[in-house]
């Protein structure tokens, strides 16, 4: 029996609907997989939670994320909660979680699914690639810092260290050993994304860079241009397969991602440390679909198949690793048989709806086992 700890943050706006529906599909699965054990606990945080009580996320919570095996988050800030300074507390909460966790790789896949519309006619080849961003450094190190003087100058650090980039580096070169290749010819590569022609701090990135590579021989690696690879991915999507840079580049890169794999409801992610990892959709709250049954729960419920995937890695887990390829497996086939299509995919599925469809599928996949299990066993 495989057993973790798992703490939930339902958030803020549709985050708790996302999470419900989450939820339910992990109980589907638990029921297949009986020999993994999920103790979920749940903890408020975020701007509601600053709304009533001034703090984000108090220290109790943040004690027992990390203490927990990993964090499934959902949603969370809202626009009109803000600090007195003016500025919303997302930031904050999520930069004193990626700090306190030592969270420095952040997963972003884009993934085009069977069934799923993409908005390029570039992407008959597929599009499977992985957006990491170092998630400690780069402009976001200059985050609660800065420096605004007499309200004419302001101005941000952007910071590259030797030792955050060689490990995100290697985080992306490890990734790639375990993918299937970029979907036009299956080879694997990891390419660098900077602005090393410009600015020292990305041309030392870039030298990092192709120093981890050599320890890879295995795996084809390349550089470009951060400007040039916003263009190739459009142009080219299926010739890139992971794809590595700096944090304030990959939050930007990230959201094009989405868009071209049918939108920031379908994108998952992973904010990965060495000893720690948070799971969380990568879009915002919506808090104009609250309780209203609309909200796409899809990237959440991904995001918990990429938690049991990495739980399974750390620990050696087939029973984890079972649970994920279950839950990814059932999404894509339901997507590709168009049963999953919400709002924001041009469809009126809802909420709850998505949970129920692939609750249903997983059920029907359990009874089809039984029965042929059955068969065997008579004849």
């Amino acid at each position: 029996m495989s057993t973790y700890n798992i703490v939930t943050l339902p958030g803020d706006g549709i985050g708790p609907e996302c999470l419900d529906a989450t939820l339910h599909v992990l109980q589907a699965v638990l029921e297949r997989v009986p020999k993994l054990k999920l103790n979920l606990s749940r903890h408020e945080a975020g701007a509601e939670h600053y709304r009533k009580h001034g703090v984000a996320i108090p220290q109790p919570v943040l004690d027992e994320c990390l203490a927990a095996d990993a964090v499934l988050l959902a949603a969370i800030g809202l626009p009109d909660v803000r600090k007195p300074d003016g500025t919303e507390v997302q930031p904050e909460m999520m930069m004193g979680l990626r700090r306190a966790m030592g969270l420095y790789a952040a997963v972003r896949p884009v993934k085009l699914y069977p069934g799923v519309a993409s908005p390029l006619n570039t992407a008959s080849q597929g599009i499977d690639m992985i957006i990491l961003r170092e998630n400690l450094e780069g402009l976001f190190a200059s985050f609660g810092g800065g420096c605004l003087l007499n309200d004419t100058v302001a101005s941000d650090t952007l910071m590259i260290t030797r030792e955050g980039t060689e490990r995100v580096v290697d985080y992306a070169f490890r990734l790639a050993e375990k993918r299937k290749g970029r979907p036009s010819d299956g080879k694997r590569r990891v390419t660098c994304v900077d602005k090393a022609n410009v600015f020292r701090s990305f041309a030392f990135f870039r030298k990092i860079f192709l120093e981890v590579a050599q320890r890879y021989p295995n795996i084809e690696s390349d550089a470009a241009y951060v400007d040039a690879m916003s263009l190739y991915m459009v142009t080219e999507p299926s010739q890139w397969d992971v794809l590595v840079m700096e944090n304030q580049f990959g939050d930007i890169l990230s959201d094009l991602g989405a868009a071209i794999v049918g939108g920031l409801g379908l994108a998952p992610s992973a904010e990965i440390g060495n000893a720690h990892a948070l799971f969380q959709p990568s879009h915002g709250t919506a808090p104009q679909l609250t309780g209203k049954n609309v909200a796409n729960p899809i990237a959440t419920i991904l995001s918990a198949a990429m938690m049991l995937d990495w739980l399974a890695d750390r620990h050696a887990d087939e029973h984890a690793r079972e649970a994920s390829q279950l839950i990814e497996s059932t999404v894509a086939a339901l997507l590709s048989q168009g049963m999953l299509k919400t709002a924001d995919q041009g469809g009126n599925v809802t909420t709850s709806g998505v949970a129920e469809a692939i609750v249903d599928a997983i059920a029907a996949q359990g009874a089809a086992e039984s029965a042929n299990s059955t068969n065997c066993a008579a004849s």
